[in-house]
């Protein structure tokens, strides 16, 4: 049964179970932290801007050296001094993360770094209205931050997510992939952005405490695989 008639099908138990996950799912806070600096040796600046929800805030560990960002920074800046800024809310969607980047300062940054799409998921977004607002987030980027690379984090499998129970979890999983697929597409067209999968085994060591975000270990091999793409000589020959 494809997920939109699902959506009608089970609406009544949808709703029923979408309340008890919010009622019994941990609400887990934002670490604490940093959310921008600068970290590295004095030489081959790069400028780093992080962009999303929970996720991309790190929810899932205490600080903020444990999340994506204070990873990923922490790569970056073995052969970088890496000046970075992070710019993501829980429960934000893709529109709100529109008008975060509304508010910024016109700089430059050489690579953004993106991840959203959970709470559209969530939410009931349409996926064309979601690829629309996400082409639109990416002309305004490379607008206004002239960016050379932005890596699109694909949604996580929300089909496998613990806190999750079935229907809910099929039909939250087929629209998170319906919009990886159109994504990835559409990805395609765009000269500087590239789809990034980062695959982790679904075990409880890879999820935080609530069944939903990631744990220090996923924000590590998601850290690790965002580097990896990172890795071409026109970043590691910028002088």
């Amino acid at each position: 049964m494809p997920d939109r008639l699902a959506l009608l099908v089970f609406a009544p138990v949808l709703w029923l179970q979408g309340r008890y996950v919010r009622r019994v799912t941990p609400s887990l806070p934002e670490p604490i932290g940093a959310r921008m600096g600068c970290n590295g040796p004095d030489q081959q600046p790069l400028r780093l801007l992080i962009l999303g929800d929970s996720a991309a805030a790190g929810v899932g560990v205490d600080h903020q050296q444990q999340a994506l960002s204070g990873q990923l920074v922490q790569q970056l800046a073995t052969q970088h001094q890496v000046h970075w800024q992070l710019i993501a809310t829980t429960g934000h969607t893709l529109q709100q993360t529109l008008a975060a980047v509304a508010d910024l300062n016109d700089t430059t940054f050489d690579v953004i770094v993106i991840s959203i799409g959970v709470n559209d998921v969530t939410g009931l977004t349409a996926t064309t209205r979601w690829v629309q607002q996400y082409t639109q987030l990416l002309q305004t980027l490379q607008q206004r931050f002239h960016p050379q690379q932005i890596l699109c984090s694909a949604l996580p499998p929300m089909h496998v997510f613990p806190a999750l129970p079935q229907p809910l979890r099929w039909i939250m999983g087929a629209r998170a992939k319906r919009f990886n697929q159109q994504l990835a597409v559409r990805l395609t067209q765009h000269p500087t952005a590239r789809y990034v999968i980062s695959d982790f085994p679904m075990q409880a060591d890879f999820m935080a405490s609530d069944g939903f975000h990631p744990s220090a270990l996923a924000y590590t091999r998601w850290a690790d695989t965002l580097y990896r793409h990172l890795q071409t000589p026109a970043m590691m020959e910028k002088p």
